[in-house]
């Protein structure tokens, strides 16, 4: 269980970390879902469900990542 949970959380940085997003929404959406993966992975480890927890933990993030991306575009910032 625990070699999956770190398989995960490695697996979504290197998918964040190694994109190179034209636009600040894709990239801003994507690290969100990072983020909230490894978040995830790691709080559903804790509750004896990786996978789960990464799932949910990268939606979440993407759906933050976008947000952050509209505020930021409301504001007049790119």
């Amino acid at each position: 269980m625990k070699k999956a949970a770190i398989l995960i959380i490695v697996a979504a940085l290197l998918v964040g970390g190694c994109y190179g997003g034209n636009t600040a929404t894709a990239t801003r959406t994507i690290g969100g879902g990072a983020i909230g993966a490894g978040g995830g992975a790691l709080i559903g480890w804790a509750a004896g469900c990786p996978a789960c927890g990464a799932g949910i933990g990268a939606g979440a993030g993407a759906l933050g990542g976008l947000a952050y991306d509209q505020y930021e575009k409301s504001q007049g910032r790119r």
